[in-house]
């Protein structure tokens, strides 16, 4: 690529790493992680949260539900999502905005690359929910991602 640096994408076993800037502060981001109307507006059809677990369900039938493994209020959010430790780490970028990185561990290496294509579908959801209020999913359960549609 012209420069020293190493190729280094998601090169750690059994993790992703991504990292993603909102225009809203810490504090938005966190409520769109930590509340069943935040995550409405992109995580799946429905994330509920009951009793310390979140419940998902998605277009296509698949369910799943991961216990809330940590809160601290404006700076990370953390939970199993199909069994994978999902932390979602938040700081201020310098202005008005939030820095955040989300790390999934426990990924199987055979699986990565579809799963870390599936989160950045994902990231990018959630971006345009809390900066711009929109909904970029097609809620059509006809068009997954099983059938190739990344705006499921």
């Amino acid at each position: 690529m012209g420069n020293d640096r190493k190729d280094t994408y998601q090169r750690t076993n059994n993790v992703i790493r991504f990292k993603l800037h909102f225009a809203a502060p810490p504090e938005k981001v966190y409520e769109a992680l930590n509340t069943d109307e935040g995550r409405r507006g992109y995580w799946a059809e429905s994330a509920d949260e009951h009793d310390g677990k979140i419940h998902y369900v998605f277009l296509n039938g698949i369910e799943d539900t991961g216990a809330i493994l940590e809160r601290v209020e404006g700076k990370r959010f953390s939970a199993r999502y199909f069994g994978w430790k999902t932390t979602f780490n938040l700081s201020k970028d310098g202005s008005t905005g939030t820095d955040m990185e989300m790390v999934a561990e426990g990924i199987d290496e055979a699986e990565k690359m579809e799963i870390s294509a599936g989160w950045v579908s994902w990231l990018m959801a959630m971006k345009a929910s809390v900066d711009f209020g929109v909904d970029l999913r097609n809620h059509d359960p006809n068009r997954t991602w099983f059938d190739g549609y990344v705006d499921n």
